[in-house]
């Protein structure tokens, strides 16, 4: 099923903002959906209505991406603990309880850092091809002195209204879009005009070229590494292994850290193996689903 089969997605109200997200199914344990960066629920679109079968599925557009609103930088903070707060909140007042939390990129830090802050909310936490976030601070030091400096460079030079807006409008782009795209999938056929046009659209709503350049210039904040040993949920990293933008080495050394129950190494996909190859992807995290929620239900029962 396509994005364009499901229905129009919803809306919700936050602090005042408009949220959007999508949901399938009516029954079952509740999961939710985080997309990456520049992204949105659509890029769910091939999983939603097959976790929706047995699940209570839902995939937010979370706030300055996607259809939800995108409000200047300042009266909002584009950071992992404000998406944390928001998807703490959406639990709590659409989903009605703890669900199971599944990210791609940096939705998977989103996910996380949730689970850390609510952890009375996240039944479980999914990640695939988390952001290993080499521009942050505290990673760019290990780079080799060009790059770091490099990086530091083009932060500032963005920090430029007028020099960010053009690079906003160079990058948001069809042809420019696909080029990326390609890069990151190892299937070419996955990116379809269907998929261009869900990543375009939000681009041309007034503000995103603002968030964009925020959250280029966001280099603090949490790590991987910082999140998963405080999570107490249960944990899983799927892996693409050949995402060239995180690469899988610096995932399996995620999965060293104690609180990691399972890492699951997708051969031969890239950095967004849920919209790449679906037919792989949705029975890992319908067995992950299956299995953890089992153990709730029997923690409930004995307790």
């Amino acid at each position: 099923m396509t994005a364009s089969a499901i229905i129009e997605p919803q809306t919700w109200n936050w602090q005042g903002h408009k949220i959007t997200y999508q949901q399938a199914g009516d029954t079952g344990a509740a999961v939710v959906l985080v997309h990456g960066f520049g992204a949105s629920w659509g890029h769910w679109r091939k999983n939603l209505p097959v976790l929706g079968e047995s699940c209570r599925c839902f995939a937010i557009d979370l706030i300055g991406f996607g259809g939800s609103a995108k409000p200047q930088p300042g009266i909002v903070n584009y950071t992992f603990e404000t998406w944390g707060q928001q998807l703490g909140d959406f639990c709590r007042e659409v989903v009605g309880g703890p669900a199971f939390l599944i990210g791609n990129s940096i939705g998977c830090i989103v996910v996380m850092q949730t689970a850390v802050d609510y952890p009375e909310l996240a039944l479980g936490v999914a990640a695939i091809n988390c952001s290993i976030r080499l521009l942050h601070d505290r990673k760019r030091v290990t780079l080799p002195w060009y790059r770091n400096y490099g990086s530091m460079v083009m932060q500032q030079v963005l920090g430029n209204k007028q020099i960010g807006g053009f690079f906003f409008k160079q990058i948001a782009k069809p042809k420019v879009v696909r080029k990326i795209l390609l890069q990151a999938y190892r299937r070419p056929e996955a990116v379809s005009d269907e998929l261009i046009d869900l990543l375009m659209k939000p681009s041309q709503d007034p503000g995103a070229a603002d968030v964009f350049l925020a959250f280029t210039r966001y280099s603090q904040g949490p790590l991987p590494e910082d999140l998963l040993p405080r999570l107490t949920c249960p944990t899983v990293l799927l892996w693409g292994t050949e995402d060239p933008w995180e690469p899988v080495g610096m995932g399996r050394k995620l999965a060293e850290i104690p609180t990691v129950n399972e890492f699951v190494p997708l051969e031969g996909l890239g950095h967004c193996p849920q919209d790449e190859a679906p037919e792989i992807v949705n029975p890992i995290l319908l067995d992950w689903i299956k299995q953890h929620q089992s153990t709730t239900l029997l923690t409930d029962v004995t307790h």
